[in-house]
C-alpha cells in the first residue's frame, strides 16, 4: 500500500487534471490506524493523513488526491468522527493537498503556511512538469509564517513551521497531549530517500534541521506520522536524521574536493542505510539533489 502511494505521488505529484485521469484510484483502499484516543492516521495513495476528532470537530492533516475524497470521508466517518471542519496542509504538493477543493466546498476551513497559499495560487514548475494554479476554494484561508495553535478536542495542537526543507512551506503538527507528531514529507520512513523539492525552495539542510526540531519535542513514547511509510518512533527518526547527516557530509566534502556528480555517484554515499533502493527517490536521485545544493547548475 505504501509503495503504491509513492508511485502515485511520483507520477501525479501536483495533481494536474490529466494526471488524475491516468490513475486508477478505484482500487485504492483507505485504511486507518488508531494512535491515541481521538487521533488516527489514514493510509491510501499519496501522503499519510492525520485525523483528530472529538466534541469540537474533526481536524484533517493533508488530504491526498481529489478522487479519493469520498473514500477519505468514509474512513473518517468509520472512526466515529463528524465531517471535516478544519484542514491543515503540511505543504503544497498535490499528493497532500489534492482534496482541498472538495473539502473546501464541503465547508472545511483550510490552513497552511503562507508559502503554501502562494504556490497553490500560481502556476508552478516542478521536476514532474508544470502545475496549474488551484481554484480559490482549494486555497488555505488561514495562513501563518511561524505557526499556530488549535485548542480542540481536549488538547493543544501545535502547528509549527520550519525553515526551507522539503519545500519552503513545510509544517509539523504536534498533538501535545496525545504525544503524536505529523511530519509531512519532512520524513520518508524507509520507503525511499527524501524528496527535496529545490524547485519549491527546498534544502536538504533544512530537512536535517527539521528532524532535530522534532527529536527535541519527542520522547520514546511519541508516535510519528511520516509523509510516506509506516508510523515511526523517535528512534526511527533519529536513524533517519543520522543517515541524512552522513550522506550530506560525504557529498559536501566531495564537492569541496572538486569531484564531479558522476564521481560522487560512483562513491555510492547513500548505500547501506536500509532504504528501499527502488523507491520514489533512488539513491542516485537523492545524490543528485544533494549535490545540486552544494554545486548548483
Amino acid at each position: 500500500m505504501f509503495k503504491r502511494g509513492l508511485l502515485v505521488a511520483a507520477t501525479a505529484l501536483a495533481l494536474a487534471a490529466p494526471g488524475q485521469a491516468q490513475q486508477d484510484f478505484s482500487k485504492v483502499e483507505v485504511k486507518s490506524e488508531n494512535l491515541a484516543p481521538g487521533v488516527s492516521v489514514l493510509f491510501g495513495a499519496g501522503g499519510n493523513i492525520g485525523v483528530s476528532h472529538g466534541e469540537d470537530g474533526t481536524v484533517l492533516i493533508d488530504d491526498q488526491f481529489a478522487p479519493l475524497t469520498p473514500k477519505i470521508q468514509s474512513a473518517v466517518a468509520a472512526l466515529g468522527a463528524s465531517p471535516v471542519k478544519f484542514l491543515i496542509n503540511t505543504h503544497w504538493h498535490g499528493d497532500h493537498s489534492g482534496g482541498n477543493e472538495n473539502f473546501g466546498k464541503a465547508g472545511a476551513v483550510i490552513m497552511a503556511h503562507d508559502n503554501v497559499r502562494v504556490r497553490m495560487a500560481t502556476n508552478q514548475k516542478t521536476p514532474f512538469g508544470e502545475v496549474k494554479a488551484s481554484p480559490k476554494v482549494a486555497l488555505p484561508v488561514i495562513t501563518y509564517a511561524e505557526g499556530l495553535k488549535l485548542h480542540l478536542n481536549g488538547e493543544e495542537v501545535r502547528v509549527i513551521s520550519v525553515p526551507p526543507a522539503h519545500t519552503d512551506g513545510d509544517s509539523v503538527v504536534h498533538w501535545t497531549k496525545s504525544n503524536v507528531i505529523h511530519m509531512g514529507d519532512l520524513f520518508f520512513h524507509k520507503m525511499s530517500y527524501p524528496f527535496v523539492d529545490r524547485s519549491s525552495g527546498g534544502d536538504v539542510r533544512g530537512v536535517i534541521a527539521a528532524a532535530d526540531k522534532v527529536l527535541a519535542m519527542a520522547n520514546d513514547q511519541t508516535k510519528i506520522i511520516p509523509g510516506h511509510g509506516a508510523v515511526a518512533s523517535k528512534a526511527d527518526l533519529q536513524a533517519y536524521r543520522d543517515m541524512l547527516v552522513a550522506i550530506v557530509g560525504k557529498i559536501e566534502a566531495a564537492v569541496k574536493a572538486g569531484k564531479s556528480l558522476e564521481e560522487v555517484k560512483a562513491m555510492k554515499p547513500a548505500d547501506g542505510f536500509g532504504v528501499n533502493p527502488s523507491g520514489f527517490i533512488t539513491a542516485d536521485r537523492f545524490v543528485e539533489m544533494v549535490y545540486g545544493t552544494f554545486k548548483p547548475a
